[in-house]
């Protein structure tokens, strides 16, 4: 439950805390007080979109503080400390490993700049304001007269009914909503093929057809750079050759047959030279390494001028056939090369992603069956647990239903009848097979009609409090907050209201912002809103500033004495608020 909450400079509150017990506690004050201020601050904790104009006039920031004990199993303990929160454990004096304590106190904390930005702590620790809004909603539900609104809307009365089914209910919903995500995938990759068959094909024929092109051609890797290496020793070949003879001929001298003089040449110098030294070069040992050097560089010569012999010859046997060949080949690639790569390993990447992709587009007749097969068999089963929720939400309506009626004939509606139609849809959604309408006959001979349509503003505020009243029973929210539900009503149904609400306070921590004494009189904790003229010098006639104080048993009757005649000193009226506190006592 909420312990307090501190405002600082939101709206026209300067400073308050407000101090809050379990049960019933009750805001009251005049018109413009700043009552709504409260609820503001209370929503701004659980995650609320935060507005810069918010902030009191003059002020840098607005802030908000509030303790709130939750149980040390709950959900919302274990996301704060995620967060890496700090959590204070009342009474950690005196407890024990074997017996951990029972309860934890959050500290919520919202921070509101006169720039708009916004910041969000819990104990000590800033965290995302989603994560605030994500424990904040765990712990407390808020009604206001927008709530109203909601509640004639199909899915808010859907979920009202799904919450009262109970936990088996939920299970199964949460297994069917499984089962019926899978199935839209499934029905979505159906639709893709299917739709897009034409284009499929026209791809698949393409894919072949390149596919076909570059296997008739069988390009080996590096081919492309291979063949252009080839080619220009081919196209040079006159050139290459004969710098080949000309240079066996420096090296070894020309062949016997074409020698007319004596020429010199390398081979024959260097062995020249060679036996100069073989004389003399076992006489110093230098002299030898030298003419051993010489006979290397003789054998290399020798091999050298051997080389460029048979490079010649193999330039002669190439030929321009083989030119030509080359030349087709280079083009037949080429070819290739411009429709599908820079170079011809591209190309071979690109066929191999072309083929799993033909082996895909070849595969939908395939998928398309085994697709159909797979979304038969779903939908079959999901009809069948569609069924098995429309059951169920049908026993739960008539709970409800029954349940409502009850709660409504005390709130002075007794002839009020609520009907839960569950119809059965043409087709599955995500909730199942069904639609959910609260119907509502407020007297005897009317038909039930939507609330939308059937329902005064009065009676939804009872309808909505009859509905929260049922279901709190199975509700894990500790706080409920109600901002002038009430509005449109008055006299007896006033009254049965207060006491429907002290009745939930016996169960769960309830805060309600009422301009109501029948209802302000039910309160264990009374609250009172008061707004004062402050004199600043800096702020050009003053400014407008609300205090929150807790009441006193007399100061209760003052306060009901003005909300019933307007007048706290006057003894009538005060008299009334003696007997509506007395009254209220004897619940």
């Amino acid at each position: 439950m909420i312990d307090y909450v501190t405002i600082s400079d939101l709206g026209v509150i300067e400073h308050a805390e407000l101090p809050l017990n379990a049960g019933l506690n009750v805001v009251t004050g005049e018109t413009g007080a700043g009552k709504t201020m409260v609820v503001t601050a209370l929503g701004l904790l659980l995650g609320a979109r935060a507005e810069a104009s918010a902030i009191r006039t003059g002020a840098p920031q607005a802030t908000v503080d509030a303790g709130i004990t939750v149980p040390s199993t709950h959900r919302c303990v274990s996301l704060a400390q995620e967060a890496g929160a700090w959590l204070e454990t009342p009474g950690t004096d005196t407890a024990s490993p074997a017996q951990p304590p029972a309860d934890v106190e959050l500290l919520l904390g919202r921070t509101l700049s006169g720039k708009g930005r916004s910041r969000a702590n819990i104990s000590g620790r800033n965290v995302p304001i989603a994560l605030l809004g994500e424990i904040g909603s765990s712990l407390v539900t808020v009604h206001g007269q927008s709530d109203q609104l909601r509640l004639r809307s199909a899915s808010a009365q859907r979920r009202a009914l799904d919450r009262h089914a109970g936990g088996e209910f939920a299970r199964a919903l949460s297994a069917y909503r499984e089962q019926f995500t899978g199935y839209q995938q499934k029905v979505t990759e159906l639709d893709e093929i299917t739709s897009n068959e034409r284009e499929r094909r026209r791809e698949a024929e393409q894919l072949q057809q390149s596919l076909e092109q570059i296997d008739a051609v069988e390009p080996l890797p590096g081919e492309d750079q291979e063949l252009k290496t080839e080619s220009l020793k081919l196209e040079n070949v006159e050139s290459l050759r004969e710098a080949a003879r000309s240079a066996q001929h420096s090296l070894s001298g020309p062949d016997a047959a074409e020698a007319l003089d004596d020429v010199p040449h390398a081979v024959a110098l260097v062995e020249s030279a060679a036996t100069a030294l073989a004389a003399v070069q076992d006489q110093d040992q230098e002299l030898g390494q030298i003419a051993e050097q010489i006979s290397s560089v003789s054998s290399l010569l020798n091999d050298a001028a051997s080389e460029l012999g048979i490079y010649a010859a193999n330039l002669d046997e190439s030929g321009p056939e083989r030119l030509a060949e080359v030349h087709q080949r280079r083009a037949d690639l080429e070819r290739l090369i411009r429709l599908y790569g820079p170079d011809i390993d591209a190309v071979l990447a690109w066929a191999a992603d072309a083929r799993a992709r033909l082996h895909n587009l070849q595969s939908d007749a395939d998928r398309i069956e085994e697709l159909s097969a797979e979304i038969d068999e779903l939908q079959a089963g999901l009809w069948a647990q569609a069924e098995e929720l429309r059951r169920r939400r049908r026993e739960a309506g008539e709970q409800l239903g029954t349940a409502v009626g009850e709660e409504l004939a005390a709130l002075a509606m007794p002839q009020a009848r609520m009907v839960i139609d569950v119809a059965e849809t043409a087709e599955l959604g995500p909730d199942g097979a069904d639609t959910v309408a609260m119907l509502l006959a407020p007297h005897p001979g009317a038909d039930p009609l939507p609330l939308g349509k059937g329902a005064s503003g009065g009676e939804l505020s009872r309808v909505m409090l009859a509905l929260e009243v049922v279901l709190a029973e199975g509700s894990e929210t500790e706080t409920f907050i109600f901002d002038e539900v009430d509005a449109g009503v008055g006299g007896k149904a006033a009254v049965q209201i207060g006491r429907r609400l002290a009745m939930l306070a016996k169960h769960r921590q309830v805060i309600v912002v009422t301009h109501l004494p029948q209802v302000a009189a039910y309160a264990q904790n009374h609250i009172r809103v008061f707004k004062s003229s402050v004199q600043d010098d800096s702020v050009s006639g003053g400014f407008t500033a609300s205090d929150v104080t807790a009441l006193t048993e007399e100061q209760r009757v003052s306060e009901l004495a003005r909300m019933l005649a307007g007048q706290e000193d006057s003894e009538s009226a005060r008299a009334h608020a003696r007997e509506l506190i007395s009254t209220a006592a004897a619940l």
